[in-house]
């Protein structure tokens, strides 16, 4: 069984190559050191240490979260753009047809779940940015863009159903 020594050996043994490897995924030298440093912690909080706790398992750990935040952060660009376009749409606007609204309202009530209806009402009805919704929510930032992401094109959907 690994003890907190042995993390802090390895620490000192292997941090710069870890970092290398970190800083050669994400491009970005202060998040490539949180994530290493986010590793090294989850260890110091890990209850039972894992048993096979070597340079492989830190590789493999920093590797894993790296990929994870690059993934996290393209899903969010790509919802962002995706609700940018939308926003510059209705802006462009004069008016919201009532009758329109009206139905949009309807669907958001009849046919979305409870997270996604809470996600449009922080988002459009308060106004709160993405961080604040997953904060109140307590879920991630990339939860919220998925809900909302499925909320808009299920309300597309009616839409275009509905003539």
């Amino acid at each position: 069984m690994a003890g907190i020594n042995d993390i802090e050996r390895l620490f000192k043994a292997h941090y710069e190559q870890l970092l290398r490897m970190a800083l050669g995924l994400l491009h970005d030298n202060d998040l490539a050191r949180d994530i290493v440093h986010d590793v090294f912690a989850s260890l110091l909080d890990a209850d039972p240490l894992p048993a096979n706790l070597s340079a492989a398992y830190l590789l493999r750990a920093v590797r894993n979260r790296c990929i994870n935040h690059i993934r996290d952060c393209e899903t969010h660009q790509r919802i962002a753009s995706l609700y940018y376009l939308d926003n510059d749409m209705y802006e462009s606007e004069e008016y919201v047809n009532e009758l329109v609204f009206a139905e949009v309202q309807g669907i958001i009530q009849a046919d979305l779940s409870e997270k996604a209806r809470r996600v449009i009402e922080l988002r459009f009805t308060e106004g709160l940015p993405f961080a604040e919704v997953a904060r109140q929510m307590g879920i991630s930032e990339t939860a919220v863009f998925r809900h909302l992401r499925h909320a808009l094109v299920l309300i597309r959907q009616k839409l275009n159903q509905n003539g």
